[in-house]
Parts: structure tokens; sequence; C-alpha cells
């Protein structure tokens, strides 16, 4: 075997060149010093790097891996010094053109690297343009859907635009937010554009607080964009609700007048109020008066409470109010009359009652009692109901009722002529076994006592009573039915059976 070579003296430039070649991550500089196996495991170790770091996505090189590596690139460049301080290179002889090859290829890992981070840029540009992209999807694949629905994909897509604009201000996908902002706008808004006013408020009222979640220069003349759209959405659903009867309307006029107190759409609010009051009011008096009274008490209700809500600065909504309210009250009467012609007594007893006592001065007032006590007699006697009764009073027959009972009776009758009083309890009258009653010989009112009575003058025809006990035992309203011929006296006997009332001529 051969003798290696002896040792050539030391020599620093040539070390210098040594250690640069291998900072190249070739080995070269084990290459010229015949240090093979160090050279392989040089590119080895380049290799594994290349293999991890290309092609070069968002997320670079791990940190560690390059620290191990430039480590690697130390200890070769500081083995290589050593090596080549004391070994010939096979080329080039001279340790000057060495260092030079050194320098120059240095420019292979330095550009490199700069090749690298100028890829790796692009790759994250093109993942932030990916990330546009997807949000931008996912707003149109939610076209058709509720907001309530769609909503959180909203908000993730306004999330992603506002981390592009904030975090990567510069990237090209920020500089497309805008864009996407505007179709954003323009998704979310889509009822809107589809004059489905009263989907399209609560949208609108999202949109509105997108400008305080991105910076003014993105959002731009989008941050106005939904008030006139919201405050036409707004007047609009209040409007349908109003013409509906529905009980939003409040709460969609509430939030117009509050919101926007100078828009031309709240504006149109009061009239449209009182457009409503004033069709409601030719409601009253037809056959749907009663329909009209309830939405009339409604509307009164319901504008106080817009009043409230709202304010009413020109004291317009309360006028309207006031109206509503009159215009109900008076109505009650036109109501009643047709509760009673449709057969429904004792509802319209009920609104006689309450319009009776809420309109003391009322000129309709007097035959309202009447036709409430008409309308009693015929929820017993329901031939008593055929007829609406008048105010008309009086007559050339004599019918004198009596009480032969122990509780005060209240007598009403209806016919030709309306009335109702109170006869007080007989004192010494008891109330009747069933079995009295069945006797052939039961005679009430005619045991020669001083009962309680009295004497109406009532006009030829037939007359509808109705014995009403006013306590004790009996429980059920007796009653009678009078047909009155000229030339007779009549006489009315009030009773009470136990658990039952009576009456009888």
């Amino acid at each position: 075997m051969p003798a290696a070579p002896p040792p050539a003296p030391p020599d620093t430039g040539r070390a210098v060149a040594v250690a640069l070649l291998n900072l190249s991550g070739l080995g070269l500089g084990y290459a010229l010093t015949r240090r093979r196996l160090l050279m392989a495991a040089c590119w080895v170790a380049t290799a594994i790097l290349l293999v991890i770091a290309l092609p070069a996505d968002a997320d670079g090189i791990p940190g560690a891996l390059l620290a191990v590596y430039a480590l690697l690139l130390l200890l070769a460049a500081a083995h290589g010094a050593y090596v080549g301080l004391r070994t010939r290179l096979v080329w080039p002889g001279r340790a000057p053109l060495a260092l030079l090859l050194g320098l120059v290829l240095l420019a292979v890992p330095a550009g490199g690297a700069l090749w690298y981070q100028d890829a790796r840029d692009e790759a994250v540009q093109q993942a932030l343009l990916k990330r546009l992209t997807s949000a931008d999807q996912l707003v149109a694949a939610d076209a058709g859907k509720s907001f309530s629905t769609a909503e959180g994909d909203y908000r993730e897509a306004l999330g992603v635009y506002r981390d592009l604009v904030a975090d990567h201000p510069g990237s090209r996908a920020a500089h497309k937010v805008p864009a996407s902002l505007r179709t954003y706008y323009s998704k979310v808004a889509a009822p809107y554009d589809s004059q489905d006013y009263c989907t399209a408020v609560a949208p609108l009222t999202y949109l509105r607080t997108v400008p305080g979640e991105l910076p003014k220069a993105t959002v731009g003349t989008l941050a106005d964009w939904p008030d006139d759209r919201l405050a036409t959405s707004l007047y609009e659903c209040g409007a349908q609700g109003l013409s509906a009867g529905d009980q939003d309307w409040v709460t969609r006029f509430g939030d117009l007048m509050k919101t926007f107190p100078g828009a031309p759409q709240t504006t149109k609010v009061v009239p449209a109020v009182d457009a409503a009051v004033k069709k409601a009011q030719k409601g009253v008096g037809g056959s749907g008066s009663c329909a009209a009274v309830e939405e009339l008490q409604q509307l009164d209700t319901r504008i106080g409470d817009l009043e409230t809500a709202a304010g009413d600065p020109g004291g317009k909504l309360a006028s309207a109010a006031s109206r509503a309210g009159r215009s109900g009250d008076d109505g009650a009467y036109d109501c009643g009359v047709q509760e009673y012609r449709s057969g429904d007594f004792s509802n319209a007893q009920q609104t006689m009652d309450k319009f009776v006592a809420g309109h003391p001065h009322h000129k309709n007032r007097a035959r309202a009692q009447k036709i409430a006590i008409a309308a009693e007699v015929a929820q017993t006697i329901p031939a008593a109901g055929k007829k609406l009764p008048t105010t008309a009073d009086g007559g050339s027959i004599s019918v004198t009722v009596k009480n032969d009972s122990p509780d005060d009776v209240t007598v009403l009758y209806t016919g030709p002529v309306t009335g109702s009083f109170t006869l007080k309890a007989c004192g010494g009258c008891r109330s009747y076994l069933l079995a009295d009653t069945l006797m052939s010989t039961f005679k009430p009112c005619a045991g020669g006592k001083d009962y309680p009575q009295r004497t109406l003058q009532l006009p030829v025809g037939t007359t509808y009573f109705v014995h009403k006990p006013n306590g004790g035992q009996a429980t059920t309203a007796g009653s009678d039915t009078a047909k009155l011929r000229p030339g007779y006296i009549y006489t009315e006997c009030a009773y009470t059976t136990q658990g039952f009332g009576g009456s009888g001529t």
C-alpha cells in the first residue's frame, strides 16, 4: 500500500477557502480535500432540506429544521477549515483561486434562499386568495336561505375579510376585499331587492353593524348603504302589518322613528296610522260593526304603545289614538245591534250593558238599555229576539205582576214595549215543592196575602216575560209568554219552587 502524502504546510487562506466551499451546502470543500464520505453527508443533509422545503408553501420550512441545517453547515465549515489548513487541494492548486471560488459559490445558498422566500411569499398570497374565495363561496352558497339560518356563515365570512385587511393589509387578497364586501352586502340584503320587506329588516339591521368590524377605508361608501333600505323596509313592513291587523307594526314603526327620526319614510308613519283609523271608522254602522269596533279599540291601544315607545313631538299620534278610542266607544252601540240581529243575544247584552255604563249622555243610551233587556229575555225565550226593541212605552191593557216568592225578583219584559223592574220579596211566602206545582189545584198568588206587585200598561200583542230570582235557592229564571188582547185585565205571578224558578198567568 502506498504511503499517505505528507501533510502540507499550514495555509490559512486554504482553510478559509475550504470552509467557504462547505458553506455552499454541497460539501465542495470536502470534495477538494478528498473527504468523499463527508461530502456525501453534506449532500444528504441538503437533499433532506430540499425535499421538505419544496414546493414552497405558506407555512415555510419548520424553524427547528432550519436551525439543525444551519448548525450542520457551520460544523462543516469549521471542520473543513481544520482539514484545509494542512491538506493540499486537488484543484485548483492555488489557495486564492479556491477562496474566490468559495465566495462565488456562496451565491448558491444565498440565491436559493432569496428564491425560496419569493416562492413562499407567492404561496402566502395564493393561500390568502384561497381564503377569500372560500369566504365568497360561503356567502354565495347561502342564497335563498333565511337570515337566521345563514347568519353564522355571514359572520364567518366577515371574520375572514376582517383578518385579511387587518393581518395582511398589503396582500392581493386584502386589496380584493372591498369588491367582495360589495357582493357580500348585496347577497345579505337580497330580500330587500325582492321587496320582501319584513324579511329584509333583520339582515339590513345586521349590515349596519358591519362597519364597526372593518377599517373605514375598506367599507367606504358601504357604511351608509343599508340605512335607506332599512328605513324603507321598516316602514313597508309596518304598513303591511297595520293593514293586516297584526301586532308587530308598532315595533316596526317604533324602530323606524327611533333609528331614523328625520328620514322621509318616518314622515309617512302618522298618515298611515290616520288612514287606518279612518278606514276602521267607515266600518262602523254596517254588517262589520263589531269587527270595526274591535279594530278601533286595538288601534287606540297600539297607537298609545307607539307613542310611548317612540315619542310624539307633534301630538299627532295622540290625536289619532283619541279618535280611534272615541269611534270605538261610539261604535259599540252599532256592534250590539249587529249582535242582536244575528241572534248572539248573550254578547249583545254584554255589549249594550257596557255601552250604557260608559256613555251616560249618549243619544242612543235609552234604546241600548231596551236592547240589553230584550237580549236577556231572548236568551230564555228566543222568540222574543225576532224584532229589535224600540223606546216605545205605555199601552191600554193593564198587567199586574205579583211576587209569590221569598226572594226579590227582577221582572224583564219585551214585545211592543220593553222594560224591567224589581219586586221585593214576599214576607210570608215560601218556595213551593215541585209536587205542589203539578197538582191541578195549584194557584200561586191566590193566598189572599199582600203580595208585592206592580201594574204595567202594555199595548196589544205578545209580550215576553222573564222572572229572575235575586237570591235564595232558585237558580233558574222563570218565563211566560202573554198574548194581550183588548178588554181583559191580566195578572202575572212570579213564584219559586225548590231548586227552580217559576211563573204563571
